[in-house]
């Protein structure tokens, strides 16, 4: 009972962080006003910088600490460490909505498309391909494990969690962190770039590159000098040209 109780809260997290990402691109995609975060304003300029410097900082603050080796071994003496996954997506997940939905629109205008122009369709093929690249490097990766729903179903099966191997297939032969790349790439292809939507944009693309600074660390910890020569190959998060400097 214990095990079918942790599976279904696997599942419940899953739903409501896949839910959460869903809803991510829809309020920066421009085709749903009710769910943009480009709605009127209504509070003074430096407020809403305040409070939207606030959100950021707590979704990135609970990824950092929550993703880290020392949460999840004190996590594991008071929990059943094959939820501590799913626990991490479910918390993210409500962060991004709260994320999305409390963003505080700031107006101001940086540049708008005409509708059905050609440069209006590349963006939003630009736009597309961030996420669609996203969600394929989570399947790379697998798509399972990273949402937590291997780990409490191996539970389930009465089977031993295996780590998984280190890698490098498709878009990782390109770029260390395809499934950042996707989700910046998202946050900026747009038709419509006001101060509100570039706020957005500069604050989660800060906490892509030091999620990814920190996630570095502990790649190469687990994987050792296998990873050092792929971080030696390959860039980090653009992946082309292969420059010397691997941003």
């Amino acid at each position: 009972m214990k095990k079918a109780s942790m599976f279904l809260y696997s599942i419940i997290a899953y739903l409501i962080g896949f839910a959460s990402l869903l809803l991510w691109i829809i309020s920066v995609s421009d085709l749903v006003p009710e769910l943009s975060i480009d709605q009127t304003p209504t509070l003074p300029f430096y407020l809403a910088l305040l409070k939207n410097f606030g959100l950021v900082a707590l979704f990135g603050v609970q990824h950092s600490v929550m993703a880290r080796q020392a949460f999840k071994t004190a996590f594991a003496k008071y929990f059943p460490k094959p939820i501590e996954r799913s626990t991490f997506v479910l918390i993210s997940g409500l962060l991004l909505v709260l994320l999305v939905l409390e963003w505080a629109p700031m107006g101001g205008q940086i540049w708008k498309l005409q509708a059905g122009s050609i440069p209006y369709y590349v963006t939003y093929v630009l736009f597309f391909s961030g996420w669609v690249i996203l969600f394929i490097s989570t399947f790379l990766i697998n798509h399972f494990d990273l949402f937590g729903l291997r780990q409490t179903y191996l539970e389930l099966r009465n089977k031993p969690y295996t780590q998984l191997n280190f890698k490098v297939v498709s878009f990782y032969k390109h770029v260390r962190h395809p499934l950042y790349f996707g989700g910046i790439l998202g946050i900026w292809a747009t038709p419509n770039m006001t101060v509100t939507h570039l706020v957005f944009a500069i604050g989660l693309t800060a906490y892509f590159i030091i999620g990814t600074i920190f996630e570095e660390r502990d790649l190469k910890k687990e994987f050792g000098r296998a990873y050092q020569d792929y971080q030696s190959k390959t860039r980090m998060l653009i992946p082309f040209p292969k420059w010397k400097n691997k941003i």
